[in-house]
């Protein structure tokens, strides 16, 4: 198994600094040699790659752009009757990932809508995240670039996100690949039995699964933001993403 390396998410990470550009610097500066950025939309990617370069990082993920914010969109590839809106954000994502040489990207789920129950919708939102992941497919495929599922924890991080699983995300696998994200399944189901932090085995039925990732393992600790309701250490929003180069220490 080749060795875990760090890469930092600047979108949580230097947060006194107030563009990506200068974050990006700072991280290079403390020793990392890749980078994610959540949403680069804001900024030209010609300015990221370029912070990107001098400070010596390898840009490794970023994500599909989030939709509406300011109407509580957080993705939409699982939102019915936004698929037009998804496709033109993939490809507002496969231009910046080739821009910025960045190999990878999220495809987000999105947000169960609001008033909705989410055992009566999950059905429809599952079909149309199937079609959608299916048309990403071969997007990606076409450009050489990797597509992933990241399930988000619903009770704490946000209740209304539609992935919430890797179990979920296993189903949906043969489309994009699944990190497994430690954090958010201990965040949404307390310690479980046959599951090792470290990502190593998910015991299902007494039968041991392989982690559900393909060269991601995120590791979180939100303790530093106010509105967090558990204890933490300084901020950290690393994803282990091995082959992107060293991190700090030479991890």
């Amino acid at each position: 198994m080749a060795p875990l390396r760090f890469s930092a998410n600047v979108s949580w990470l230097f947060p006194e600094l107030p563009g990506l550009p200068a974050r990006l610097r700072a991280a290079g500066s403390s020793g990392f040699r890749a980078a994610e950025v959540g949403w680069p939309y804001a900024e030209p990617p010609e300015a990221l790659a370029r912070a990107a370069r001098e400070a010596g990082l390898q840009l490794v993920l970023i994500n599909t752009p989030p939709g509406d914010r300011e109407k509580g969109e957080m993705g939409l590839g699982a939102v019915p009757g936004r698929q037009a809106a998804f496709r033109e954000g993939l490809e507002q994502a496969v231009l910046y990932a080739k821009a910025l040489g960045c190999p990878r990207i999220h495809l987000m789920a999105g947000r169960v809508p609001q008033g909705a129950d989410r055992a009566a919708v999950r059905g429809e939102m599952e079909t149309v995240f199937l079609e959608n992941l299916r048309h990403a497919a071969g997007v990606l495929a076409q450009e050489n670039l990797v597509g992933l599922l990241e399930p988000i924890n619903t009770r704490l991080t946000d209740p209304q996100y539609f992935l919430d699983t890797p179990q979920q995300g296993r189903t949906l696998s043969p489309c994009a690949s699944c990190p497994f994200d430690s954090c958010a399944l201990l965040e949404s189901h307390g310690p479980l039995p046959g599951f090792s932090p470290s990502g190593s085995h998910l015991a299902e039925g007494g039968k041991t699964q392989p982690p559900v990732t393909n060269g991601r393992i995120p590791l979180a600790d939100h303790g530093w933001e106010p509105d967090r309701k558990h204890p933490g250490v300084p901020a950290h929003r690393w994803a282990c993403a091995g082959g992107t180069g060293p991190g700090p220490g030479g991890a």
